[in-house]
C-alpha cells in the first residue's frame, strides 16, 4: 500500500506538506498542491478514511490540549471552545494531560497527527522546546489561551499587571505588611503564570518602598484546599501578623476566607484578602479580585483558528484579553496596632 511517505518522496516535499495539501489546509502554494495531488493520483495513494470522507479534505476538528479538565480556568476555557464551534460544523477533540499522570514523550506527533485535527488550542500550560518544535513541524494553526508559551500567539490577560494592580489596591488602602500566597501548579505544566504574578506582587511592594518578609510567603497549588492549608500556616506566623494577603488565584483566596471564618478571623476587619481570576464563587463571598473571562478568551482564540483555516493568514496573533479590578467586601483599611488572638 502506498503511504504518505511515498508521495512525499516522489514529490520532493515533506510529509507535513503532503498532509496539508491533501486535507486542503492553507500555507501550501497552488503549484505545490497541484504537484502533490497529481503525484498521489499517479501512485494510487488513498488518504485516510477521516480525510476522504470530507469533500473539503479537512477533518473539521479543532484539538484542545489541556493539563486539566476539572479545574475552573480550564473547564471554562474548554466550554468556550465548544460554544464557538457549536453550529459551525466543527468538532472538538480534547487531549487531557491529567497532571503528572500522563506520559508526554512525542505527545503531539504521535497523538494529534493520528487523530487528524485541523488546528490546536492550548490552555495555559508550559511546553518544552522540543514539544514546540513538534507542533510547528506538523504545520497547523496554533493558539494559546492563558499564560504565554514561547514562540506561540496567545490570548490572555496581563498576569503581571493583574498581580501588581491587586497589590497596589491593598497598598492604597494603607496596608504595609502584606503576605503572599503563591505556588506552583502540581503538574509541572504551567509555571509561567505563577512566576509572572509573583513578579507583579514584588514590584508593587518595592515601588511603594515596602519591605516583604519572606517568612510571610505561603505556597499553594491553586486549589481551595491549598488556600485552607495556607491560612492555617498563616495563623502560626509570629505577631504582629500581616494585615492583608495577596492570593495568586481566587480559588486559593476562597480557601483562605473559608478557613479564616472558621477560626473566627473577621474579614476584612482583621485581615484583607484578595485574589485573581474572577471566579463566580468570589462574588458570593465578597472577594476583591482582578476579573477575567476564560470562556471569552477561548472563544476568541477559536475564532482566530477558524479564520486562519478559512484562508485568512495572520488571523492568529497575540491579543490581550479584558481584565479589571473588582473591589468587594474582602478588603478595607487595616486597623492600627491590630492584635490577633
Amino acid at each position: 500500500m502506498v503511504g504518505i511517505e511515498d508521495v512525499a518522496a516522489a514529490a520532493g516535499v515533506s510529509t507535513a506538506t503532503v498532509s496539508r495539501a491533501i486535507r486542503g489546509l492553507p500555507r501550501v502554494s497552488p503549484r505545490t498542491r497541484d504537484k502533490i495531488l497529481a503525484t498521489a493520483k499517479e501512485l494510487g495513494y488513498v488518504p485516510s478514511s477521516a480525510a476522504s470522507r470530507l469533500a473539503s479534505g479537512k477533518t473539521r476538528t479543532i484539538g484542545v490540549l489541556s493539563p486539566y479538565v476539572d479545574r475552573w480556568f480550564f473547564g471554562k476555557a474548554i466550554d468556550g471552545v465548544d460554544r464557538e464551534l457549536h453550529g459551525r460544523g466543527y468538532n472538538l477533540s480534547l487531549f487531557n494531560l491529567g497532571g503528572r499522570t500522563q506520559p508526554r514523550e512525542r505527545l503531539f506527533s504521535k497523538s494529534m497527527v493520528h487523530k487528524q485535527i485541523d488546528a490546536l488550542l492550548l490552555i495555559c500550560m508550559y511546553l518544552h522546546p522540543e514539544e514546540i518544535d513538534d507542533l510547528h513541524k506538523i504545520e497547523m494553526p496554533l493558539v494559546v489561551v492563558g499564560g504565554p508559551v514561547p514562540g506561540c500567539s496567545n490570548v490572555g490577560i496581563d498576569d503581571y499587571l493583574a498581580a501588581r494592580t491587586i497589590t497596589e489596591h491593598l497598598i492604597g488602602l494603607g496596608h504595609r505588611h502584606i503576605a503572599l500566597l503563591h505556588g506552583q501548579d502540581d503538574s509541572d505544566l504551567n509555571f509561567s503564570v505563577p512566576r509572572i504574578r509573583v513578579e507583579g506582587f514584588h514590584d508593587a511592594v518595592h515601588r511603594a518602598g515596602l519591605e516583604f518578609d519572606p517568612d510571610t510567603a505561603l505556597f499553594g497549588n491553586f486549589t481551595v484546599e491549598s488556600g485552607v492549608e495556607a491560612m492555617r500556616r498563616f495563623m502560626e506566623l509570629p505577631r504582629p501578623r500581616p494585615t492583608a494577603i495577596v492570593c495568586a488565584s481566587d480559588e486559593m483566596a476562597l480557601g483562605v476566607i473559608f478557613e479564616a471564618r472558621r477560626q473566627g478571623i473577621r474579614i476584612p476587619a482583621e485581615l484583607s484578602v484578595v485574589g485573581i481570576d474572577g471566579h463566580e464563587m468570589g462574588a458570593a463571598v465578597g472577594l476583591t479580585t482582578v476579573w477575567q473571562d476564560p470562556t471569552a478568551q477561548a472563544r476568541r482564540g477559536t475564532q482566530m483558528l477558524l479564520a486562519e483555516l478559512g484562508g485568512d493568514e495572520g488571523a492568529v496573533h497575540p491579543e490581550n484579553a479584558e481584565q479589571r479590578l473588582v473591589v468587594r467586601e474582602s478588603t478595607a483599611p487595616p486597623y492600627s496596632r491590630l492584635a490577633y488572638r
